[in-house]
């Protein structure tokens, strides 16, 4: 199993994502955290087609604090079902990955 992977989080703001973001890294969750507004949804909720203008978070962190990951997201976020992805990193820059770890605490303990 790859030791790394990408987070993604859909937000209903910029605030509500800068804020998930930085309540996972003050946390040592995650390493990094990439909001990338003006996201489009379409989906199926409470038996009908719905839209909504949303932000996305990217976050990349180790796999093994996923569910620390998961619970943080969904006790702050605003949304009744929120959006919590993991996908695995495959590869990358070694520096990079090595970044990752060196920005993440080894136990997961919250800060």
């Amino acid at each position: 199993m790859p030791e790394y992977a990408l987070v993604l989080v859909t937000a209903p703001s910029v605030e509500e994502a800068e804020s998930l973001g930085r309540l996972l890294l003050d946390r040592r969750l995650v390493a990094c955290a990439n909001l990338v507004p003006g996201l489009t949804s379409l989906f199926w909720w409470e038996g009908k087609l719905d839209r909504a203008e949303e932000v996305l978070v990217l976050m990349k962190t180790r796999q093994e604090l996923l569910p620390q990951v998961t619970q943080a997201v969904v006790e702050a976020h605003s949304y009744e079902v929120c959006e919590v992805i993991a996908l695995p990193i495959v590869g990358g820059s070694e520096a990079y990955l090595r970044w990752i770890d060196e920005s993440l605490r080894q136990d997961g303990c919250r800060a």
